[in-house]
């Protein structure tokens, strides 16, 4: 019995790792992926460290990247300044 609960609660935290994971990514994550593995492998994914890492190999990255960098973060829309970038805004 002991082993079958064990197993269940594996199973229930592999399943529900991939959404949260997935709810995680931002629109910046999504179309930069390659680019990310590319120059910033092993940055971790706090304090904006990708996205700086991402806005110093501008030139050098996709355009699908680079246009998501022009146009999201703080001041352009999408996950910026008073957007809440997935957390709850508790100001109201």
């Amino acid at each position: 019995m002991r082993l079958i609960t064990i197993g269940m609660i594996a199973a229930a935290a592999f399943l529900a790792a991939p959404a949260t994971a997935s709810a995680q990514r931002g629109p910046v994550a999504a179309a930069c992926a390659d680019d990310i593995q590319t120059f910033c492998k092993g940055l971790p994914h706090v304090n904006r460290a990708v996205r700086n890492c991402l806005e110093a190999n501008k030139d050098k990255v996709g355009e699908s990247c680079r246009q998501t960098l022009d146009t999201t973060g703080p001041g352009r829309g999408g996950c910026g300044q008073g957007q809440g970038c997935g957390r709850r805004n508790n100001a109201n």
